[in-house]
């Protein structure tokens, strides 16, 4: 029997948030635009009216305006966004508890053994329901893709916009998906379609026409992927919502307002990075052995360095002093700094026992009773923040509106 997997996608979602607190832009073409004074701006996302216009996402705010001179422009609240996403989950685990967000506002549902609760209703009919919830419950609505693979799940989301049902099982696939730009499926991107085009394949059809063998020599591991995909033939399954996966690696990032000029405003600028990735580890129960920064320069020239420790950190001090090190070795501080990301990886859970064999060129502070004392530093300083906020206390690195940094 073939499974009922759901795609559910919000429609315009950043700005549809937007709108439910301020139901006046439901009446105007609006966006969600990044603060062009921290040199963020583009259209993050934007209303129907908006889109009508012309307007598109991740265009520039000024071509935007061009198009539509009297956009409204509002900033990005991601916290707004966040506990969107949480409560529209909440709604899709009412159905199943196999739901798997793809983003912040796509899901994918595996409703196959829960049809037996709903007797009398269609896969989309269930659909049209958990929409219409969604809509009276949240005041935002959703587009939902219904199919036997996620796959077509997620074609069948982005075929009919916004607030509706696309049903895609095996039957409809030729008069549905096999019309279709390769384009249309998910993980086809443009230079994956420009080779495809080079082979004069241009749609779903033309490319369920070609041998496997044929897919692979021209696009390798992907090939025999998308060759599963259009003969019907995938099946990865929806995760559990409650199933966990650790993180492999976690970075930030930051392009700050104006560029870097010195140490002392890089090392601010690295004081306040790995202070949210120091915070995200700990917050996850991993340290990391292999530091890294990213850099980049006003005319987007970058640079990526790494190094490993002995000893896992998720010291916020330990991993700006690795980093500040990379960059003393790797940058010249008299030239600009548009952009720094600070990552750590190679990541074990903070309780695992690991061997600490100090490095004769490894940072001393690196798994000594200083970095113990510095654990229970800020150990407490987490603490604090989880009581009072995460702005009551914080490590003395200079903050600076002007650049950015807070």
């Amino acid at each position: 029997m073939d499974r009922i997997i759901l795609h559910c996608d919000g429609n315009n979602f950043f700005a549809s948030c937007e709108c439910t607190l301020r139901p006046e832009l439901w009446n105007v073409p609006m966006a969600v635009a990044g603060d062009p004074k921290s040199r963020h701006g583009i259209i993050l996302a934007k209303n129907e009216l908006a889109k009508k216009a012309g307007v598109l996402t991740a265009e520039t705010i000024w071509q935007a305006q061009r198009k539509c001179p009297n956009l409204v422009l509002v900033p990005a609240s991601y916290d707004l966004y966040h506990s969107f996403y949480e409560r529209i989950n909440q709604i899709y685990l009412s159905y199943t508890d196999l739901v798997e967000p793809f983003s912040i506002d796509e899901s994918f549902l595996d409703i196959t053994g829960c049809m037996h609760l709903h007797p009398g209703l269609t896969p989309g009919d269930i659909a049209d329901e958990i929409r219409c919830r969604v809509s009276s419950e949240l005041g935002i609505t959703i587009s939902v893709g219904v199919s036997f693979c996620k796959s077509f799940a997620k074609l069948g989301s982005d075929y009919k916009k916004p607030n509706a049902t696309t049903v895609i099982m095996r039957e409809d696939v030729p008069k549905i998906v096999y019309p279709l730009p390769v384009s249309d499926l998910v993980f086809v991107g443009k230079k994956t379609t420009e080779i495809l085009a080079s082979h004069a394949i241009r749609t779903v059809g033309e490319l369920a026409e070609i041998s496997e063998e044929y897919l692979v020599s021209i696009l390798g591991k992907q090939g025999q992927d998308l060759y599963s995909v259009v003969h019907c033939m995938e099946n990865s399954q929806v995760r559990d919502f409650y199933d966990y996966i650790a993180p492999k690696s976690v970075s930030h990032g930051m392009t700050f307002r104006r560029d870097l000029l010195g140490e002392s405003e890089v090392r601010s600028g690295v004081s306040v990075l790995s202070d949210y990735v120091a915070s995200r580890l700990r917050y996850e129960g991993l340290k990391g052995s292999v530091i890294s920064v990213v850099l980049k320069d006003p005319s987007f020239k970058t640079i990526q360095r790494q190094r490993k420790i002995n000893s896992p950190t998720y010291l916020q001090k330990e991993i700006t002093e690795i980093v500040m090190d990379l960059i003393f070795e790797n940058w010249d501080f008299s030239k600009p700094i548009r952009l720094i990301t600070v990552g750590v990886s190679d990541l074990v859970p903070k309780d695992s026992e690991t061997v600490s064999q100090m490095s004769l060129f490894e940072n001393a502070n690196v798994g000594s009773v200083d970095s113990e004392r510095q654990e229970i530093l800020e150990d407490t300083m987490a603490d604090i923040r989880e009581k009072f906020g995460k702005s009551s206390i914080r490590f003395g690195y200079s903050s600076s509106s002007e650049l950015g940094i807070k």
